[in-house]
């Protein structure tokens, strides 16, 4: 089985396999320093749309991701060449990497703005809204709202004052202040490939364990992000944009490849 691994495939398996043990087993904070974060962040460099793709969570995330490489990598490495999918790998991992900072520059944006405003000038009225407007379940909102009813009490009191500045202050970290990592951007570059040059070729999956065409699978991929970004519930910190976006990148990438004669359909 290990015998079908290809170069480029392989490596892409040890180089992560190795960063997660020695991050794991050395407790070192490789997702804090490297993982992806919002562009108004103190601590975002722009090195990070490459490092991000190889780092995971946890080792099922990790699993998960290299097991759709192992599967999948091979046989585009063989119709790519080597350099060609590394290129492409790569191309999808940091381009679903700028994708997602766009799209959550876009949606933070706005907290930042209120955040300054907040700080600037702090009052009753203000944290009542700003409270109200990124409530979330990863903070005691029981404990902001007394704090919200105190303010509007003493509107003067230099402690309130001062922990409603800290309260806004930690919401804006927690929220604004999360690192991305993972491969999946890349891998999901890699099964719209898969789906686009072998469409009809018969996967068989294990639950259920029932045999679908590639472009079927891949399709039923797409459409659950779609879906889950749409609906996204309280706590769901799966970065479904970035999937979308390696999707979309290595749709991109093929319709070139295809034009300029690099690849062939089949």
């Amino acid at each position: 089985m290990f015998g079908r691994l290809t170069p480029i495939v392989k490596y892409i398996l040890i180089i992560n396999v190795i960063i997660f043990l020695v991050q794991s087993l050395l407790n070192l904070p490789f997702s804090q320093l490297f993982g992806l974060r919002v562009v108004f962040s103190n601590e975002f460099a722009p090195v990070q749309f490459l490092t991000y793709m190889w780092l995971h969570a946890n080792f099922s995330h990790l699993l998960g991701n290299m097991f759709a490489v192992f599967v999948f990598g091979p046989l585009l490495e063989q119709t790519f060449g080597g350099k060609n999918f590394l290129i492409f790998y790569l191309v999808c991992g940091i381009g679903a990497g700028i994708l997602f900072g766009g799209a959550n520059f876009t949606e933070k944006y706005q907290l930042k703005v209120d955040t300054e405003s907040f700080m600037a000038d702090p009052t009753p009225e203000k944290f009542s809204i700003y409270i109200s407007e990124y409530k979330s379940r990863r903070f005691n909102l029981q404990v902001l709202a007394e704090l919200s009813d105190g303010y509007y009490e003493n509107p003067n009191e230099p402690d309130y004052r001062s922990r409603t500045i800290n309260a806004v202050s930690q919401i804006f970290e927690i929220t604004t202040n999360v690192p991305m990592v993972g491969a999946s951007g890349a891998v999901y570059g890699i099964l719209m490939a898969f789906a686009l040059l072998f469409p009809n070729l018969q996967l068989f999956l294990l639950l259920p364990p029932i045999p679908i065409r590639a472009k079927y699978l891949v399709f039923i991929y797409g459409a659950i992000e779609l879906y889950s970004e749409i609906n996204r519930t309280e706590g769901d910190n799966v970065a479904h944009l970035a999937h979308l976006g390696g999707m979309l990148i290595a749709f991109v990438l093929i319709k070139i490849w295809k034009n300029n004669g690099t690849i062939k359909y089949y």
